[in-house]
């Protein structure tokens, strides 16, 4: 899949922006806060329907507008062109258009443009809580299984109608409750199964890039947990239904699953100095890359924001090597340093085209 044309109104900093891309290398620099990575966003937008950072649509129009647009002109690989539109205005439901038609269920959109994105905020993953984690796995299976979006779908549901019987007042029929779990344990062995199979098939992907970058200088792994895990999830539900009343919300579950990072045999977050945190999430991040190109038909996008700071020279010429090489399909990187991005450009025997960022506005600059 390659983005052809991008046009954005309004969306956060981004006042006016119309963009012809290269099919393979799109380089965008500036200083810090100049709209870099919200131009990343608005095409990760385009994939996910959301932004990547900020969930809450209304505060992505930009200050004193009253809606945000963006649109993106796609070419698949046998040359058939799709039109993705998504706009919002405040206090009125965002619309999804893909070739002018509205989608009743975003879900039904995840997956058509795959798209990985490596960022700053990703430290997330190995500083925060399991839900990071867990939204990293769902952000990859859900591009390639859409039985798997359905159960995540089907399980939530249950799971916060479960929680609100959890904190009523009033009596409450078993039987509800009996339902609901029954629906959290069927779709929940749905959601852990296809974790763990994941997982299983991702971790060799994962751990040769981390030797890769790291000239085999540590060893990495992940451990998936889950209450699914080597027991009934139905029986451990019914369980735990006493204590979750008393706490009020679930405590068992695949909504709290976790993943263990490890470098070595302890977990990163305590052991793993910067460069090795940054090593481990940029590992991650293409690795995810290699996974989806390996199940899907559509080599997806990727987009690259300041994935160099924190790295030793080493590391980063490791990285370049990686990205210049022919394995991927369009890239889009943002860098505040232009000679990262020129090192990465004298590495690419291919297209490429690159753009200034200043206070929202973006400047195609030919190179002499």
């Amino acid at each position: 899949m390659i983005l052809k044309h991008l046009s954005i109104l309004n969306y956060k900093n981004l006042e006016q922006v119309e963009l012809d891309f290269s099919v393979k290398l799109n380089c965008f620099f500036g200083l810090n806060g100049m709209g870099k990575t919200n131009l990343l966003d608005a095409i990760y937008y385009l994939s996910f329907c959301k932004s990547s950072g900020n969930p809450l649509d209304s505060q992505n129009i930009r200050h004193d507008e009253n809606f945000f647009m963006i649109q993106g002109s796609y070419e698949t690989e046998d040359g058939t062109t799709e039109e993705i539109y998504c706009g919002m205005k405040r206090r009125v439901k965002k619309q999804l258009k893909r070739n002018k038609k509205p989608y009743t269920r975003f879900s039904d959109h995840i997956g058509l443009i795959p798209l990985v994105m490596v960022a700053p905020s990703d430290v997330g993953l190995i500083s925060d809580g399991s839900e990071e984690r867990r939204r990293f796995m769902d952000i990859v299976i859900s591009q390639y299984d859409k039985a798997y979006m359905d159960a995540l779908i089907r399980y939530n549901k249950a799971l916060a109608q479960r929680n609100v019987l959890l904190k009523s007042k009033a009596p409450v029929d078993e039987a509800l409750f009996l339902i609901l779990e029954e629906v959290m344990a069927q779709s929940g062995d749905i959601v852990y199964s296809k974790r763990k199979n994941f997982i299983s098939e991702f971790i060799p992907i994962f751990q040769s890039l981390y030797s890769f970058i790291s000239q085999d200088k540590e060893q990495v792994s992940l451990q998936y947990q889950s209450h699914a895990e080597n027991a009934s999830l139905l029986d451990k539900l019914k369980a735990s239904r006493e204590r979750d009343k008393i706490m009020g919300f679930s405590l068992c579950g695949v909504h709290r699953d976790d993943l263990n990072m490890l470098l070595g045999e302890f977990p990163i977050k305590k052991e793993g100095s910067q460069g090795q945190n940054k090593t481990y999430l940029v590992a991650l991040k293409l690795a995810q890359f290699y996974f989806l190109k390996l199940t899907r038909p559509t080599v997806p996008l990727l987009l690259l924001d300041d994935i160099f700071d924190k790295l030793d020279v080493s590391r980063v010429g490791r990285i370049i090597e990686l990205v210049a090489g022919d394995k991927f399909g369009q890239i889009f990187i943002t860098d505040t340093n232009r000679e990262n991005l020129s090192r990465i450009l004298s590495e690419v025997n291919s297209d490429y085209k690159m753009f200034y960022v200043s206070d929202g506005a973006v400047t195609e600059k030919v190179e002499e």
